[in-house]
């Protein structure tokens, strides 16, 4: 995205170049729509499929109807068709969980298992299975600890997830990216570039939460859930994945806090519990207590804040660490940060005879402010 200013104006960059068109800060992005399925489909599949699609229109309506609706009978729509779905969305290639089963090994007489599945599930005879412990690399050269479910776990999982994203997407609010259905990193990138080159930004606060997802407290999670989940039946669901533990070196450790990263649940828990913890908190915050301008862009767990006074940002850093302690979550010491950093930011340090501002991540990206003569790009 290209802007132009008077002289004196500055350069605010993000690297590497995002090459996807930039939304107006902070605005809600369209859904993605549906892509075309190829391959042909039996027309019971279809009319399932589309049952399935029309309940969780009504779902979404009642939800956006009344905010404060508690849904008490959501567990018949995780259908046979929806468990299909769940299946089809799961990679081919994903790895196995401790019951070794594979996508290929379950596609054998698919429909049968399915079905047999959903018996277990709407009767309550499901168990869950505990997860297998894997560790990936992080950019900081540490590791980074994932939770590989069992096949049928990862299935149910995506299908219940998908019944509650009806609910739960009338009511995230607007500045949230992280694990929605259409959106992405570079919605949330294009959102902060704006807002920064558009807003009254002079200071960023840039949150890093200590490992979130080990440190969810399960309690206030299942708290927050039961604000719009009336179901008995999805919360014994849920708290049967949360309490399933994960194997590691032979034996199976249930964790009291977290929600296991990699779970296909775990991204909708993740956001409901930042949505009731932060983000209506901060959006108060903003109404309320800021003087100034303030945006607010979260991916997840990666969430900045940007400010037009220095006063607003560190009265806003000061109380989202106590906000944050109320709910079990601490902000990481050093890599939290609050910087001098906006359009103007590299001018208004120049004249104070300081040096350029400091740089920052979001998404893996990094932004780069400094003066330019004649234009200011992002």
């Amino acid at each position: 995205m290209n802007g132009r200013e008077k002289s004196d104006s500055a350069e605010v960059a993000v690297k590497p170049a995002n090459k996807t068109g930039m939304p107006a800060a902070e605005q809600v992005e369209p859904r993605a729509g549906t892509e075309g399925n190829a391959i042909p489909q039996s027309t019971s599949r279809t009319q399932g499929r589309a049952d399935a699609s029309q309940a969780r229109d009504r779902i979404r309506v009642a939800a956006r109807r009344n905010k404060k609706e508690k849904f008490t009978a959501l567990l018949h729509h995780v259908t046979p068709a929806a468990l299909r779905d769940a299946f089809d969305a799961i990679a081919k290639n994903a790895a196995a969980g401790i019951d070794g089963i594979t996508w290929r090994d379950y596609e054998a007489d698919l429909e049968h298992k399915l079905a047999d599945l959903h018996d277990r599930v709407q009767s309550g005879a499901y168990r869950a299975t505990p997860s297998r412990r894997v560790y990936i690399p992080k950019p900081d050269g540490g590791q980074r600890p994932l939770a590989v479910a069992a096949l049928e776990d990862k299935i149910v999982q995506r299908a219940v997830a998908d019944v509650l994203n009806a609910i739960y997407e009338e009511d995230f609010l607007g500045f949230s990216y992280g694990f929605r259905p259409g959106r992405g990193a570079h919605d949330a990138l294009g959102a902060l570039s704006a807002a920064i080159y558009a807003r009254k930004v002079n200071y960023i606060v840039d949150a890093d939460i200590t490992k979130f997802f080990d440190s969810v407290s399960q309690e206030w999670l299942a708290r927050f859930l039961e604000h719009r989940i009336g179901d008995k039946r999805v919360l014994r669901l849920i708290q049967k994945w949360l309490r399933a533990g994960v194997l590691e070196d032979g034996q199976v450790e249930v964790p009291e806090r977290g929600t296991g990263q990699g779970a296909a649940i775990s991204p909708l828990l993740a956001n409901v519990y930042l949505h009731y913890v932060l983000d209506l908190w901060a959006e108060r915050w903003r109404q309320r207590e800021a003087k100034g301008d303030m945006v607010i862009v979260r991916y997840a767990d990666d969430a900045i804040f940007g400010f037009e006074s220095e006063t607003d940002a560190r009265r806003f850093l000061d109380a989202m660490r106590e906000r944050l302690a109320v709910f079990a979550l601490t902000l990481h010491p050093d890599r939290t940060r609050l910087i001098e950093f906006g359009r103007f930011a590299a001018a208004n340090r120049e004249r104070r005879g300081l040096s350029k501002p400091e740089t920052f991540k979001f998404q893996g990206f990094i932004f780069i402010c400094g003066k330019r003569a004649k234009a200011a790009s992002c």
